[in-house]
């Protein structure tokens, strides 16, 4: 029978497209379930009743423990739409999902197009999905656009005019500089970017002008500091891990927290875990397992 064959598109044969307005007035194509617009719905309802100062970072990121990590949830149709889906998670789809619950939440709103509103306003260049390539595919993207949108601070930055900053203004800091191209040299790994020519063109130029500039982080090394010595770090800050790996800049996201032991901890989608988990071990433990990551970047929401 026609129709009966299973494509990309259908992998999500419960996904409702839809077409929401979004307090931009501008109708966006969203991609979900009814479950995950309930639960985003039921979240907003939570938080409308938090107490007045709650760290909305790490209340809706420990919300959302549990949930199983998946890879690739945003590579599900053949053009750009927003993804939403809190059922399955991945390291950057986590943070932003966090991130956006707690903007709507701290503007007074609970409203399913308002949560859409924020998700697509962080996950875009632009504020906008406007094709593949619009995508804050790489994290130093992602940073700079959010910060060009005040939504948050990078507070590292502020040590990367200062020279040599890692022994003078402040003693943990180190430069990464920039070279990024891994989705241009390597368009076959991403099932929508694959055999796009003029999509592959436009991130290779976004790769080049992202080339050079520098990234101030904190060495894996110092990992194991106190909240005191490692003054740049507080709950809920998110957490990027710098990488040596050729061709890109980060390679995992996750959440600060600071545990009982007094030692920094990630909460975060684990590949490792297969789930939405506050790490176990320190950051410490866990970056001294992985000789490729250089540090962490800080990205702090302003809320």
């Amino acid at each position: 029978m026609q129709g009966t064959h299973l494509t990309l598109r259908s992998l999500f044969i419960v996904c409702f497209l839809c077409t929401v307005c979004c307090n931009t007035g501008r109708a966006t194509d969203i991609t979900y379930t009814k479950a995950d617009s309930l639960k985003v719905v039921g979240l907003l309802e939570e938080g409308s009743k938090l107490a007045k100062g709650t760290n909305l970072i790490c209340y809706y990121g420990n919300r959302l423990k549990g949930v199983p990590y998946v890879a690739h949830t945003l590579e599900v149709n053949r053009t750009e739409k927003l993804v939403v889906n809190l059922r399955q998670l991945d390291c950057t789809t986590f943070v932003e999902t966090v991130f956006a619950l707690a903007l709507t939440t701290k503007n007074g709103q609970k409203e399913w197009k308002d949560y859409c509103h924020w998700l697509e306003t962080i996950r875009y260049r632009d504020g906008k999905a406007n094709g593949y390539a619009s995508r804050n595919h790489y994290f130093l993207w992602w940073a700079e656009s959010n910060e060009a949108k005040k939504l948050v601070t990078l507070p590292l930055q502020e040590l990367a005019g200062t020279g040599n900053a890692d022994k003078t203004v402040y003693p943990y800091a180190r430069k990464q500089v920039i070279k990024i191209d891994y989705m241009s040299v390597h368009p076959s790994y991403y099932s929508m970017l694959k055999g796009d020519k003029d999509a592959i063109a436009e991130i290779a130029h976004l790769e080049k002008r992202s080339n050079g500039k520098v990234m101030m982080y904190i060495p894996a090394s110092c990992m194991n500091l106190n909240q005191k010595q490692m003054k740049y770090v507080q709950n809920g800050d998110i957490l990027a891990i710098a990488t040596k790996k050729k061709g890109l800049d980060t390679t995992h996201i996750g959440i600060a927290e600071w545990g009982k032991d007094g030692k920094l901890h990630l909460l975060n989608a684990s590949q490792i875990h297969k789930k939405v988990i506050l790490e176990p071990k320190t950051m410490y433990q866990y970056m001294s397992g992985h000789p490729s990551q250089l540090g962490v970047w800080v990205i702090r929401p302003q809320l």
